[in-house]
């Protein structure tokens, strides 16, 4: 086997377990992993700002109701870029750089295919389903044609999520961030643009954010294939990466049975959002606003959270797949501190400063108003699901994904929309977004009993070769 060979240190760092005290290693791993999913965030709020700004609350409105039916057709993928990056987290452990490019390219092969199908499909019935969410009439016209400019463009939102997903699993957190900001600076410029007609363009009113992330995402994925060949980096799209550019079931099938699992929980999570928005729903466009506000700003505390998660379960996959069994428990004590210090700061901040975060969004007070109260409650889930992340993404990492997939899966499926409908009923708007710390509580609680109680006692392996 080839060793790995050493990508430049401002572009593709390398992180291993096994070069310094493991805390600065997590460090240098998720330092840009975070600053990516932060401008991740960022990109899809400044599309908000503007829309909110420049076309008004019913606009924003328009975008809102069409997001958990985003997060629904873009679950599956998410999924299966974490399991890519375990499968290649063990491959580049082992110095295996051919299998880590066979299965790159396999699953970037199979995420553009899905891609134009969902894509499709959702460009399609974009109408119809918006309708059975009862999405407000007033907002319906709006929100369906920024569906349908989001649905075609899903092929290249998939091949970035996997791509992103792909070089994390070999340390390079690098890229996606430096990639990113080329994403969001095109945003930046792009969408108000669009907005008012500056570019020669009528203006595109609602969909003008969409046709910025369009843009703005083939420009990145450019930009990353340019950075890669300059670079010389194992993944580059050469010639010696192009045969690998197909779909190997052999290489797929552990993918897939490691990511099915996060991907049915995104989408078992994005059913239960969009059986909840319907529930926001009743409650008129000024409560659907506030949603779309407070999911937003909630994104900004769950991405650091989740991105935590992602680089224990990668340093642990890595950390098996060289045979190092014995910093698995010490990757998962150091992503715990983590959860706690990270997230439960941006926590704190989130509840000091909801009215001011909230205003980027909204100009109308009653609508500030609601939406802070809303995120007073919802934010301190995103420290309970942090935690509990932690313990299923090392689990996974180390190939079990059924019990961890059952207890979060039965948590969305049967706890969390039962609870949100209660609470509904005896708080109000409110009780829906208590539903949230309280299921995740109840997941935090059962993860960690069974990976102290029952995996921690069983020996590790790698996964089948």
């Amino acid at each position: 086997m080839t060793s790995p060979p050493s990508p430049a240190p401002d572009t593709a760092r390398t992180v291993s377990a096994d070069t310094g005290p493991l805390w600065r290693t997590f460090l240098v791993f998720l330092g840009p992993l975070v600053l990516t999913n932060l401008l991740q965030a960022l990109s899809g709020t400044l599309n908000n700002i503007y829309v909110g700004q420049l076309l008004g609350v019913g606009a924003l409105a328009s975008v809102a109701a069409f997001l958990p039916l985003l997060m629904f057709f873009v679950a599956f993928v998410i999924g299966l870029g974490s399991g890519a990056s375990i499968v290649i987290g063990q491959a580049w452990g082992a110095s295996d750089i051919d299998r880590v490019r066979a299965i790159a390219g396999t699953v970037l092969t199979a995420g553009a295919l899905l891609g134009a199908l969902i894509g499709l499909l959702g460009f399609l019935l974009a109408g119809p389903l918006l309708r059975l969410l009862g999405t407000p009439a007033d907002v319906l016209p709006d929100a369906i044609s920024y569906a349908r400019v989001m649905m075609a463009f899903l092929p290249l939102l998939f091949v970035s999520i996997l791509a992103a997903s792909v070089l994390r699993g070999v340390s390079d957190t690098v890229t996606p961030l430096l990639s990113l900001l080329v994403s969001s600076a095109v945003i930046l410029l792009l969408t108000p643009a669009l907005i008012r007609g500056w570019i020669g363009l009528p203006p595109l009113g609602i969909t003008s954010g969409a046709w910025a992330s369009v843009v703005a995402t083939a420009l990145a994925l450019a930009w990353i294939g340019w950075h890669l060949r300059r670079r010389r980096h194992p993944l580059a799209p050469d010639r010696a990466f192009l045969p690998c550019w197909r779909i190997q079931p052999r290489l797929l099938r552990p993918v897939v049975r490691l990511g099915i699992p996060t991907g049915l929980f995104f989408i078992t999570g994005s059913l239960a959002d969009l059986a909840l928005v319907t529930l926001v729903n009743s409650h008129g466009s000024q409560a659907t606003a506030a949603w779309g506000a407070v999911s937003q700003v909630m994104a900004f505390v769950l991405f650091p959270a989740m991105s935590i998660a992602i680089t224990a379960s990668i340093l642990a996959a890595q950390a098996i797949g060289s045979g190092r069994f014995e910093q698995v428990a010490a990757v998962t004590r150091v992503g715990l501190g983590m959860q706690i210090a990270l997230t439960g700061t941006l926590a704190v901040l989130g509840t000091l400063l909801a009215s001011q975060v909230i205003g980027w969004f909204i100009t109308d007070p009653q609508v500030v108003q609601l939406a802070a109260s809303l995120l007073h409650i919802a934010v301190w889930g995103a420290v309970l699901l942090g935690l509990g992340s932690v313990f299923s993404g090392v689990m996974r990492a180390s190939g079990t994904v059924l019990v961890p997939t059952l207890i979060s899966l039965t948590l969305l499926a049967f706890v969390l929309f039962p609870l949100g409908w209660t609470f509904n009923r005896w708080f109000g708007l409110k009780g829906i977004w208590m539903a949230h710390p309280a299921a995740y509580l109840i997941g935090l609680t059962l993860q960690a009993a069974y990976f102290y109680g029952v995996w921690r006692k069983k020996p590790l392996r790698r996964l089948n070769r």
